[in-house]
């Protein structure tokens, strides 16, 4: 364990990982050695993580599923947590049905348990491959829905070990932003309040499969990063890639999806570089031919290369 890594390893418990190869934990199956990292199994690990760090001013980022995050080829020199957190409690008894879960609970997992108590409103995110928690901060969504719509509080981890609960509009909800996203202040969700309706399950679980379905009809399968760029105000994202005649271009391992030019797939091996690389194509042609600024939708961390790549249109 590398000196400055061993004061965190001690204060948890020895359970941190050394140069883990981060490609496991990201859903386009990219990123290269995190210094430590540490998987946060229950609430409490979590919190006493998160105050590590903190109290040791060691360089951390914090990940679900991995979805919509690219990693550097380098990978990142700090730790990496990585939130597994799963509790759920049901608090039926009220004229609204309530369900409190954890931040690290993996949405698809969540929207089918919630079909089974026949709990409805939540069906939106039975195809989305990321965490609660995530959803939450970027305020995740899908067919006409978004977290919004359903977050009734959330409890917030402060830097100073204090946690408070907020109720949604704290949250000042945009489209896939909110005040967290915005902030500078290291502020982490714990768990989440959802407010539901009562509805039989085999009406939810067609409305998933609906969507489901759509899903796949749309957007292409395999290791993806989810959508690439933010739909601009009165426009979607995928049209103008397409309109720009980008549709299958590559650099290196990386393509623009001929199914949907949003997404860009992992079709050979593609390097972290790659992605970063066909992104500023991407980004550069759109403003090039129409004047329109994509914004990225996915974070990405680490150091990327400057040096130009050269695609190419298949």
């Amino acid at each position: 364990m590398t000196d400055r890594m061993a004061p965190l390893n001690e204060m948890l418990g020895g359970r941190l990982l050394r140069s883990v190869s981060l490609a496991r934990y990201t859903t386009a199956r990219i990123g290269g050695p995190a210094e430590a990292l540490f998987i946060a199994d229950t609430r409490q690990a979590l919190f006493q993580a998160l105050l590590a760090v903190w109290s040791t001013n060691t360089p951390y980022h914090l990940i679900g599923e991995g979805s919509n995050l690219l990693i550097s080829d380098s990978g990142f020199q700090g730790l990496i947590i990585v939130n597994k957190t799963c509790e759920i409690e049901y608090h039926l008894d009220g004229q609204i049905p309530l369900v409190i879960a954890d931040s690290g609970f993996n949405l698809v997992k969540l929207a089918r348990l919630l079909a089974e108590h026949e709990l409805g409103g939540f069906e939106w995110a039975g195809g989305i491959p990321g965490t609660l928690g995530g959803a939450v901060y970027g305020n995740a969504g899908a067919h006409g829905a978004e977290m919004a719509s359903v977050l009734e509080s959330a409890s917030i981890l402060h830097q100073n070990g204090k946690t408070e609960s907020w109720p949604c509009p704290r949250f000042e909800y945009g489209y896939r932003t909110s005040i967290l996203k915005r902030s500078t202040e290291p502020e982490v969700v714990l768990q989440a309040t959802l407010r539901l309706e009562r509805k039989p399950e085999e009406e939810i679980r067609a409305l998933m499969t609906t969507f489901n379905n759509r899903r796949k009809a749309t957007q292409p399968p395999g290791a993806n990063l989810g959508s690439i760029f933010k739909n601009p105000v009165g426009d979607h994202a995928g049209r103008l890639v397409e309109a720009a005649g980008l549709k299958g271009f590559t650099i290196g391992g990386a393509a623009v999806s001929e199914k949907h030019a949003n997404f860009f797939i992992n079709a050979q091996n593609a390097s972290a570089d790659d992605y970063y690389h066909l992104i500023c194509h991407v980004q550069t042609e759109v403003l090039r031919q129409f004047g329109i600024a994509l914004e990225t939708e996915i974070e990405m961390i680490g150091n990327f290369s400057q040096e130009n790549h050269h695609g190419k249109q298949n």
